[in-house]
């Protein structure tokens, strides 16, 4: 027998105070056990060493055990694909950046899920971008580099840039570049980022817009590449390692052009909205951990100004939208 009007909308409401009742109780004890950070790539690597400097600050700010899980694969996606597959309950966080959640579903088929299956809780890491350059290029500013690769096109010889992958950071960055300039610059990829610096030290690749970090001055003085400008930010401080460096935007030929790389950890769009606050403020509190930020700074990166929620989501969507207005004007297509 089918239930009255009345019945019905009392069963409906009493459903939803209960579902609502049950997320605020499990948000209020929240963690109730281990969180694991799911970090995208194998152990060892920079992300890696990223994940550990921020375990132990965030196990004493949660009050339980912080575990790193390294899952590397497929640009990112298979883990985030295990963390799109876990419980909405914050206790499994993916540690990310533009590469996976926003690039990734924009230049792979495989990837299944959007940037808006998402909910960025936390930026907890960020590092400098650089031009570099092989030793032999006849370029030793951006303005020289412009001139250079107008004349390389002209003559049919594009000058070459250097990336870990189609649709990466770096090969949307790189991509962008060629287009502001107005010219065309053959696209070279890689399996990873030592590779590439290798081949660029044997003078094999022009140039690369690359992530650097506090190892910059050894390598430079190495002589496996050379810095033509740093990608900084107009007012942004930069990592000591760069002040002899100066920002493509004082250039004559390119302005507007500042980019950075980030690190920070992210739940299902669908996590409770206490979770997220919780965790939102456990990791601002992690990130205040004077030893964490002294790790980091050795890095070659910085702890940025912690977030609110709200002011996490609304950066992400800001994130979101600048690179995939990039994505189509490079006309970026998934392969």
């Amino acid at each position: 027998m089918p239930l009255a009007p009345k019945s019905l909308a009392r069963g409906v409401a009493l459903a939803a105070a209960f579902t609502l009742a049950t997320a605020t109780a499990a948000a209020q004890g929240f963690p109730t056990k281990p969180v694991t950070l799911l970090v995208p790539y194998p152990a060892g690597g920079l992300s890696d060493v990223i994940a550990r400097l921020v375990e132990r600050p965030l196990a004493k700010s949660a009050g339980q055990m912080v575990i790193v899980d390294n899952l590397g694969g497929a640009g990112g996606s298979i883990a985030a694909q295990k963390v799109l597959g876990a419980p909405a309950d914050g206790h499994l966080v993916y540690q990310g950046s533009p590469n996976e959640l926003i690039l990734a579903p924009l230049a792979m088929q495989s990837v299944k899920y959007k940037s808006e299956d998402w909910r960025m809780v936390q930026i907890i890491g960020s590092f400098p971008m650089a031009v570099i350059a092989r030793k032999g290029l006849e370029a030793n500013t951006i303005d020289e580099l412009v001139a250079l690769a107008r004349k390389a096109e002209a003559a049919g010889k594009p000058l070459t840039y250097g990336s870990v992958g189609i649709g990466s950071f770096y090969h949307v960055v790189g991509e962008h570049f060629a287009q502001t300039i107005g010219t065309k610059m053959t696209h070279i990829p890689y399996k990873g980022g030592a590779p590439m610096l290798q081949d660029m030290g044997g003078n094999l690749v022009d140039v690369a817009f690359f992530v650097v970090d506090a190892r910059l001055p050894g390598f430079v003085e190495k002589g496996m590449f050379k810095v033509l400008a740093t990608m900084a930010q107009p007012g942004k401080p930069e990592a000591r390692f760069l002040d002899a460096y100066p920002s493509i935007n004082d250039s004559k030929s390119v302005k507007d052009f500042a980019f950075d790389t980030w690190t920070g950890y992210f739940v299902r769009k669908d996590t409770p909205e206490a979770v997220v606050s919780a965790l939102n403020r456990q990791l601002a509190t992690a990130m205040a951990d004077p030893e964490a930020r002294k790790r980091l700074d050795e890095l070659g990166g910085r702890v940025p100004p912690m977030m609110s929620v709200a002011e996490a989501q609304k950066e992400y969507e800001r994130q979101t939208a600048r690179f995939r207005a990039i994505a189509r004007s490079i006309k970026l297509e998934a392969q």
